[in-house]
């Protein structure tokens, strides 16, 4: 299969679907000329020779912030927003985007489970003042 350097950027970055990475990665333990294109755009980067589109999937400019993400899950972000974001996290599948989520998923389940035992331990610790009265 023939691998664009848009492909191989964005292997580079670690910016694909987990599928097509594995699918670059597979490739390249096998084809010595793709070895040899992802070593030219290694060198290109470090000498210097960015392309705008380089540039931009890098510095992850599409990415929502943390915040958002953040808002997205609380459903508090406007629809637009959350169109955005939805078509970044599912469709795009941008895996440090989707990590963020699972992250801040994780966050909300961990405070909710927090908020439970504190109410549990409140009610315990008062029970006896509610039943003597």
């Amino acid at each position: 299969m023939h691998y664009s350097d848009t492909d191989l950027e964005g292997y580079l970055d670690e910016a694909l679907p987990a599928e097509e990475m594995a699918r670059i990665e597979h490739a390249v333990r096998s084809d010595a000329s793709l070895v040899g294109r992802l070593t030219e755009l290694h060198a290109r980067r470090d000498a210097g020779m960015h392309t705008l589109g380089g540039i931009w999937r890098r510095h992850r400019l599409t990415c929502p912030a943390r915040e958002q993400l953040g808002g997205f899950l609380l459903g508090t972000l406007d629809r637009g927003t959350t169109s955005y974001v939805k078509f970044h996290v599912e469709v795009v599948g941008c895996r440090l985007c989707q990590a963020n989520v699972e992250d801040l998923r994780n966050q909300q389940q961990e405070a909710a489970d927090a908020i439970e035992t504190r109410r549990r331990k409140y009610f315990q610790s008062s029970a006896g003042y509610l039943r003597g009265k």
